[in-house]
């Protein structure tokens, strides 16, 4: 039974598939790069399972060169990087890593917006470059998220876990969802808005934390910031897909609106020549919203358990549901 794992992990974190009787386990050997697709197709062709990544494009040509595979472990909770509907067809097992990084992406989340709307990155620059000549009344002010309007457009587990983040600053909370969400709006007094023009043009900081899928490719263009208040911030750690950054960086630029905290991009990594990269407005991340390290390594074990456990005949902790 060949495993294949696409990142290179600590060997002690793999060890339970090294166990799987008859397991052979081949690791990429580069933690910091996605394993190469030529390297990919090769590697899968026998493969039984894999250890995958959200970086690792598992598209349909991919899994018809995977005829041995019956089980794949993505390290994450989304899984847009993988052709469902092929899976599907071939009856392939998929696993994935929900709840383990609710509160870990909704910290960064709050801390994208805290950061923003303070100006933090633009202030600690001036200190490490030695231009902090005096106290001044009025530079580098922000705007105080104490007593604000945030919108959130998805009130899932994350979208939950920062709306607490924001009761605790006193902020009205807005929210946009497929369906109420009852229970945020019994714990949090979140305010339920069916129409999402109506939360874009009262919040001053607007979260996105959709799912990525076909469905919500560029939910956020044009019309949806020109919505928003030109002093309200934007935050996006969902997916970079969902965003038209094109459309965003018009709006950043133009003064459309104030400012935006970015972990996630359309494609990434993004490049340093990117139009987003050159705005003093734009704080952006590399994809870590679930990058502490209580979370990557429960992570990784939950990775790790589904695998073995498909592959070992019994039910995976989280499995996907085909629809």
């Amino acid at each position: 039974m060949k495993i294949l794992v696409t990142r290179k992990l600590p060997k002690e974190m793999i060890k339970p598939l090294y166990e799987i009787p008859d397991s052979t386990v081949v690791m990429f050997d580069q933690e910091e790069i996605p394993m190469p697709k030529k390297d990919l197709l090769k590697e899968i062709r026998n493969a039984d399972g894999i250890l995958a990544n959200l970086t690792d494009d598992l598209n349909r040509e991919v899994l018809k060169e995977a005829k041995q595979l019956k089980v794949i472990s993505t390290m994450a909770v989304g899984y847009d990087n993988i052709d469902m509907e092929e899976a599907e067809k071939r009856g392939i097992k998929v696993g994935h890593t929900p709840y383990v990084l609710t509160e870990a992406t909704a910290d960064l989340t709050f801390a994208l917006l805290l950061s923003v709307s303070r100006n933090l990155p633009q202030a600690a620059s001036i200190v490490k470059n030695n231009q902090w000549k005096s106290w001044s009344p009025f530079s580098y002010t922000g705007h105080q998220v104490h007593g604000a309007t945030i919108g959130i457009i998805g009130m899932g587990r994350i979208g939950l876990s920062v709306a607490r983040r924001a009761k605790g600053f006193s902020m009205k909370v807005l929210y946009h969802n497929r369906s109420r969400h009852i229970e945020s709006e019994n714990e949090v007094g979140a305010i339920y808005c069916e129409d999402i023009d109506t939360l874009l043009a009262q919040s001053d900081y607007v979260v996105l934390l959709v799912p990525g899928s076909k469905q919500t490719t560029h939910m956020f263009g044009e019309e949806q910031f020109k919505k928003m208040k030109n002093k309200a911030y934007f935050i996006n750690t969902s997916r970079g897909t969902n965003v038209d950054e094109q459309a965003l960086f018009h709006a950043l630029k133009e003064g459309e609106i104030k400012g935006a905290g970015l972990d996630v991009f359309e494609s990434e990594p993004i490049q340093g020549d990117h139009p987003l990269l050159e705005l003093d407005n734009v704080l952006a991340l590399p994809h870590i919203g679930s990058a502490s390290i209580e979370t990557r390594t429960e992570m990784a074990e939950l990775t790790v358990t589904n695998l073995k456990n498909g592959l070992t005949g019994k039910p995976l902790v989280y499995e996907v549901q085909y629809n």
